[in-house]
This record gives C-alpha cells, structure tokens and sequence, in this order.
C-alpha cells in the first residue's frame, strides 16, 4: 500500500512536472509591446540598431525577453525587466558596461574592448574580444580570470 502511494505520488509530480514544462512557450511579438523600461533602455544605449526579433520567453509563472538587434546584438532581460545579459560581435557601448568594470578593462586590457557581459545573482562577467573572461564581484570589483 505505501509504496502505491509513492508511485501514486511520484505520477503525479512527473504530470505536473510534464505539463509545467509543455506551457513554457516562447513567442514572438512587436517591440512596442515590450515593458516601458526595456524600450527605454534599448532606445538609450542602441538609438542606431534596428530591432530584429523580440522574443518573450515563458518559464512557468515567469516571463523574459530576448530581443536581437541589427550587428547581431542580442539581449536578456529578466522577469523583473532588467538586463542580464548583452552578447555582440562588436564593441558593447561602453554606456551600458558599469563604470568600475569599464576603468578595470581599458588600464589592464587597452588594445581590448568588451563584446560580452552578464550579470547572475553573485557575479558580473564580461568577454573581451581576444576572447578572455574576466569575472568580477556585483559592486564592480575584480575577481579572476575565468577559464
């Protein structure tokens, strides 16, 4: 009898689990549906990039934004409307790297520049275009060399 209701249970997670997993969906949809803080930012620091593709990504409960730029510039924004994540194959605008970390990469890497950074819940990251990551602490502050 116990070990019906575990199987019993663990059916149950899995169909959860399964159905949870079959409504994450990603859709595609205009610009000017984004949230006001977004347009803003992406109006602000790429006024000169044409919007590809703006992408709403589902999780459950939660929704991001992916959106790509003109020069294949591509963007995350998290559910609470914040960047997360900038990938290019050029220079990022140094508007939207953080100051410490834009000081830190022009003194040790000046022949350098960013084309990548991303931001998690304890750390920022950026690559450079030689392809080294470097990782550094919320605050700005120099962390190592990722491998």
């Amino acid at each position: 009898m116990k070990t019906f209701k575990i199987l019993k249970t663990v059916l149950i997670i899995s169909l959860i689990s399964l159905s949870l997993s079959a409504c994450t969906q990603d859709k595609i949809i205009p610009f000017s549906e984004l949230p006001t803080t977004i347009q803003t930012y992406v109006k602000n620091h790429f006024p000169n990039n044409e919007i590809v593709q703006v992408e709403v990504d589902y999780e459950g409960l939660t929704k991001e934004y992916d959106i790509i730029l003109s020069d294949n510039i591509k963007l995350e924004f998290n559910s609470k409307n914040n960047i997360k994540s900038i990938e290019a194959k050029s220079k990022l605008p140094n508007s939207v790297i953080p100051e410490k970390i834009m000081e830190y990469v022009e003194t040790n890497y000046p022949n350098n520049f960013i084309v990548e950074w991303d931001l998690d819940t304890k750390h920022q990251s950026v690559e450079l275009n030689n392809g080294i990551e470097l990782e550094f602490t919320l605050k700005g502050a120099f962390l190592r060399i990722d491998d």
